[in-house]
């Protein structure tokens, strides 16, 4: 008994010290400075681009999840952080290995094995983007007149023809680009109605950063990578979908993290937290304002009344 309450207080009054008690093989653990997300930026042979990882930990052993230039999530296949220096390599891509030092609060480090590359990135703690309060919020925005691309760009000068103005509505081209508002916006609620045809493919990004699928999945069970679902992180509740060629909307609260979906007039995200950037991100830089960018760059899709409303 003497013994737990002089170790009690030893604890309790050097912060750091780590008591081992019998039957409690616990050791403090150095690599916990790595735990937490990590906004990276890779530079690549064409420029740089984002990518996101998440370091926690499993009883004594760390573990991650890495989301790349596209695509969905991965869980790492392994882990190593010690003296400072980071390690991990990713499932389905193990030949090649992420290596970097903690300097500060930075990390700085190499991608090698990828086609006999060797690639530099950087990585900071991703902000927790938290708000104490409920937003007041401005005058709604229309992002799309129905007759031209004022107030757009697209992601690829070289396929700007891929998007054009029909009767109203702003199409594409199958296999063109993304195209991105001017503005850009921190919290928001956004209406966008969207139409798809069999087997469309496209997606909504808040802040250019985070996406929600669009596609046509009538019919189907929810998963992260359906309609309505923020990707490969989140999936709705429901998937409330139309038959393909009928207009169909999401209304989207944006605060902070915390994100909102109604589709087709029901609620199939409620309120959940978005971890971090998903595949196809224009930056990794969270804690910035973006814009809002439709996906293109996969099959027709078709949209009409976007209309945003900005918090003061």
């Amino acid at each position: 008994m003497f013994k737990t309450s002089v170790l009690a207080v030893l604890c309790a009054a050097v912060p750091g010290v780590l008591v081992i008690a019998a039957g409690s093989p616990r050791r403090m653990a150095a690599d916990d400075k790595i735990i937490g997300r990590w906004d990276m930026t890779i530079q690549g042979a064409a420029g740089q681009y984002p990518s996101w990882f998440e370091a926690s930990r499993e009883g004594e052993k760390l573990k991650g999840r890495f989301v790349g230039r596209t695509g969905s999530q991965l869980p790492m296949a392994s882990i190593e952080f010690a003296n400072g220096h980071l390690a991990f390599s990713v499932q389905f891509d193990q030949n090649t290995r992420y290596e970097a030092q903690l300097i500060g609060k930075r990390l700085e480090g190499t991608i090698s094995g990828r086609e006999g590359q060797t690639m530099k990135w950087t990585a900071v703690r991703a902000p927790k983007l938290g708000r104490k309060s409920t937003p007041r919020w401005g005058k709604p925005i229309t992002l799309f007149n129905g007759r031209d691309l004022i107030g757009w760009r697209v992601r690829d000068p070289a396929k700007a023809a891929t998007w054009r103005v029909v009767d109203g509505v702003l199409e594409n081209t199958p296999r063109g680009t993304d195209i991105i508002t001017e503005q850009k916006f921190t919290n928001f609620k956004l209406h966008v109605e969207f139409k798809l045809i069999d087997k469309s493919n496209s997606g909504v990004y808040l802040r250019g950063r985070y996406e929600i699928q669009v596609q046509e999945d009538f019919g189907k069970e929810p998963e992260s990578h359906r309609c309505a679902g923020i990707y490969g992180f989140i999936s709705p509740s429901s998937i409330p979908a139309k038959q393909p060629g009928e207009w169909q909307s999401f209304d989207i609260t944006f605060i902070g993290r915390r994100v909102t979906v109604v589709f087709n007039d029901k609620t199939v995200i409620d309120n959940a937290e978005i971890p971090g950037i998903t595949g196809g991100a224009l930056d990794s830089n969270e804690g910035e304002p973006g814009p809002i960018m439709l996906q293109g760059d996969h099959t027709q899709i078709y949209y009409r009344n976007m209309v945003i409303t900005p918090s003061k």
